[in-house]
Order: structure tokens, then sequence, then C-alpha cells
């Protein structure tokens, strides 16, 4: 069975060149591109299953590149930034970004995120099942299929991220109990909450803008 597809993005050919090796001796096919066009020109030619993605780029920043690939592909996408001021990290997660390194990076790290990012997509992504009761969120306009990873609101389809998709299933499983921030943080993305972490009140940000809600601060 064939590996994913990656497709890395960085205007620097040695990082770039770095992190594809990486990749290839974990068995991947390494797709590479040095600017935000041969990225979105790979992107609507490939058929790729993640993305890494720098931020600095000299046409399109990572951030406006992540945005434009976001508007037809869910696939997850890595951003890595050499600026650590944590606005720049918030806002990657805002225009849909599942996870985000600062630069310098350990690329053992990285390759353990790549993997756990594909397993979260390729466990939505897998050839139909028998449906399961269980598997069924329905109410109120909102239909949620887990086995499927397929979501619709009032018969329209929500393109939702894995990570949005775990997001709105477990706010439904649990509604009319309140979840805090910090479970489910712990529950979604399997990691111990820090304090100011911003990142799931950004996802849900998202999520209510794709389901149509206003913005609440």
């Amino acid at each position: 069975m064939p590996k994913e597809t990656i497709l890395v993005v960085d205007d620097e050919k040695e990082i770039a060149d770095l992190v594809a090796l990486y990749l290839q001796n974990e068995g991947f096919r390494v797709c590479k591109a040095y600017d935000a066009a041969g990225a979105l020109d790979l992107a609507a030619n490939e058929p790729l299953d993640l993305a890494v993605l720098d931020v600095m780029l000299p046409d399109l920043d990572g951030f406006q590149l992540c945005q434009k690939i976001r508007e037809t592909h869910p696939f997850p996408i890595i951003m890595l930034t050499a600026k650590g001021e944590g606005m720049d990290k918030i806002t990657g997660l805002t225009i849909g970004a599942d996870d985000y390194m600062t630069k310098p990076f350990n690329p053992l790290e990285l390759m353990a995120r790549v993997k756990a990012q594909l397993r979260r997509y390729t466990r939505y992504n897998e050839p139909d099942k028998a449906v399961d009761s269980r598997d069924i969120i329905d109410f109120n306009g909102l239909v949620i299929n887990r086995a499927t990873h397929e979501c619709s609101l009032y018969d329209q389809a929500l393109n939702l991220t894995p990570i949005e998709f775990d997001i709105l299933w477990m706010l439904c499983e649990n509604r009319g109990q309140v979840i805090s921030a910090e479970r489910l943080f712990e529950s979604v993305w399997g990691e111990k909450y820090l304090d100011r972490n911003n990142t799931v009140m950004v996802h849900i940000r998202r999520l209510r803008e794709k389901m149509g809600e206003p913005s609440r601060n």
C-alpha cells in the first residue's frame, strides 16, 4: 500500500530538502515547492494527504497560502514559523492550520506531528462502514456522522477539518453540559492544557463562522 503524499513548502531550499529527507526516510512520498504559486499548482494536481507550510514565502505568506488551500482541501496543514510571537501561531490556527512549529525545530518532533495528524485524518477517511446509530448525531438541523466524517447543517455540507469535527462532535455529544476549554483541549488534542492557550477558542470561532453564527468575544 503506497504511503501518503506530503507537500513541503519553504523558500529555503536547504530546509525543504531536510524536511523532505526525513519524510522520505519514513516512507512518505514528498512534493516540494519554494513559493506559494508552486504549492497551489501541486495542491491542484497532486493527491495530497498533508502539507507543511513555511510562513515566510516570496509571493504570498504562508497564512494566505493556508487560507487558499483550505478553500478546496480539508487535509491537515502544519505551519512552520520563524517568529516566536503567539499572534502568528493563533493567526495560523484561525485560518485553518491544524498544528504549528516554531523554527528552529526538531525534525523528529515534526515527523511525530505529521504522523499524528495523518492518523487523525485517515481515521475519518476509511472506506464506508455499516452505519451505527452511535456514530450519528442529528438535532436542530445539524447532522454529524462520525463514521464517514460528514457534517451538514440544514442539508448544507460543512467542510470541517478533522480537529474542527472532533470539537463539534464532543460539544454535541455533551450538549446541555458545560465543557471547559481545558477538558476540550485535552480530549481533542491529547495534550496537557496550558494557561492562556487560545487554540480551543480560535477553532470554535472558525466553527461558528462555518455554521453562519456571529462571532463572540
